[in-house]
């Protein structure tokens, strides 16, 4: 292996892989090293998963394979401090390299308030960590009474993986509904119903004061009074961006702590790029900054900056974080993509909305029929759509992308109504009640 490389990236999950092997494809005469200090990487979106359906982490790992057939040098270790004036990096195990250009891809870790009892035993988070997560899958297998703290989707697919293998668990959530940085709460509220379908005990407007034992959890207390008995507390209460290596090297971080980049994903140094969790997400829309961390979001950084290596593409920038999300509760598909009504209306937004309940197939009677809603929100003034939310089947996964991409590319109201699609009985809603042209249309003629 060599100690001087043109491209090293930092971090080797969901962005750093896409952006080593980007980079590679767009600069083939250039030098790559990939470092992350895990032996395998976890698919971050299918850690809920391993705690139901999957049942292990071996059954959850991203394959290693990708970046070495690209002729990318891997190497396990962990990097502890940046040079950013010799352009080295200095790895715990005692190794140096020197780089023409730095990826930062450090992902992000869980973030646990400050309540008492944190610190017992059988009390989790949801790192993106095998070792970890594999000691506490092997804990829960003895503990029945589970209690989720945050409902946010971690939290919610968590919960819902649980139920599904016959634990009795309890999901609480200081906000007043369920996944609430993604759903109006009209929407939120079918998704509640489906997790208690599937028997997890939901608590909303509710927050733990304390968790309660000696050793290890014997309950949790809430600011009602109540005392909820358990065997284990898991943290579903968001993620911090792991950006010490980078203030520590002098970079610019925002208000969430996370690296300041512009719309090619350069840091404060242009020679030095960050991706993924660990770097700052502006709105789409609003233009604000926001704490939204998603792996399809961290693979569209790690394209931009792949490309933007060594020269500028003034159509390759990142234009602004869309937050496109999709989860399933037992047989149901939930996903949103943009502004929510209310979050729309919070920042000021003019807003009309048109709202759709149809069928993803037909006729409706053909096996595996699903009911489909489609909700869309559209500035008053533009007549753009900033934001929408599907419920479903297995096709609302896909359906929020059409969405995502009309947010994306400013598409009107108008044009939504006239699209031209293409249908199928076993594989889309009749091309006369298409739920989301249906709910461009009542958005249409409410001008």
């Amino acid at each position: 292996m060599n100690n001087k490389y043109d491209v090293i990236t930092i971090g080797g999950s969901a962005a750093g892989i896409v952006a080593a092997t980007t980079g590679k494809c767009c600069y083939p005469d250039k030098s790559f090293l990939m470092i992350r200090k895990e032996k395998n990487a976890l698919v971050p979106c299918g850690i809920p998963y391993v705690f139901g359906f999957l049942g292990t982490t071996e059954k959850n790992i991203i394959p290693l394979e990708p970046i070495t057939k690209a002729g990318i040098d891997f190497l396990q270790d962990e990097v502890i401090k940046i040079d950013r004036e010799n352009k080295k990096i200095f790895t715990k195990n005692g190794k140096e390299f020197q780089y023409e250009k730095l990826i930062l891809a450090t992902g992000s870790r869980p973030y646990v308030p400050n309540i008492k009892g944190k610190d017992l035993k059988n009390v989790f988070t949801v790192p993106k960590n095998k070792e970890y997560l594999d000691n506490m899958l092997e804990k829960l297998k003895e503990l029945n009474k589970i209690i989720v703290i945050g409902a946010g989707f971690i939290g919610v697919e968590v919960s819902d993986q649980l139920a599904h293998i016959g634990k009795d668990v309890t999901l609480i959530e200081i906000l007043p509904h369920i996944l609430g940085k993604a759903f109006d709460s009209d929407i939120a509220k079918i998704a509640q119903e489906e997790l208690e379908k599937l028997g997890v005990k939901v608590l909303t407007n509710t927050k733990v004061t304390e968790i309660t034992g000696t050793e290890k959890v014997k309950g949790v207390t809430l600011d009602n009074g109540e005392i909820l008995d358990a065997d284990a507390v898991i943290f579903a209460t968001g993620y911090i961006p792991n950006s010490e290596l980078a203030r520590n090297a002098g970079l610019e971080l925002n208000k969430y702590n996370a690296i300041r980049v512009d719309s090619y994903m350069r840091t404060n140094d242009p020679d030095i790029f960050a991706i993924g969790d660990c770097a700052q997400k502006v709105d789409f829309i609003t233009r604000r900054s926001v704490s939204i961390m998603l792996a399809s979001t961290a693979t569209s950084e790690a394209r931009i900056a792949g490309m933007n290596l060594y020269k500028l593409s003034t159509v390759r920038s990142f234009l602004g974080t869309i937050a496109i999300f999709s989860t399933k509760i037992g047989n149901k598909v939930f996903a949103s993509a943009g502004l929510t009504e209310e979050e729309a209306r919070k920042n000021n937004f003019d807003v009309k909305t048109g709202y759709f309940e149809g069928v993803d197939k037909h006729p409706g009677s053909l096996p595996n029929a699903n009911k489909q809603i489609v909700k869309l929100i559209v500035s008053k003034e533009s007549d753009v759509v900033i934001g929408g939310e599907v419920v479903g089947g297995d096709t609302a996964g896909e359906l929020i992308n059409v969405i995502g991409m009309a947010i994306q590319n400013n598409v009107s109201i108008t044009e939504l109504f006239i699209s031209q699609i293409g249908t199928h009985p076993l594989l889309t809603s009749a091309p006369t009640a298409y739920p989301l042209i249906k709910a461009a249309q009542n958005v249409f003629i409410s001008k």
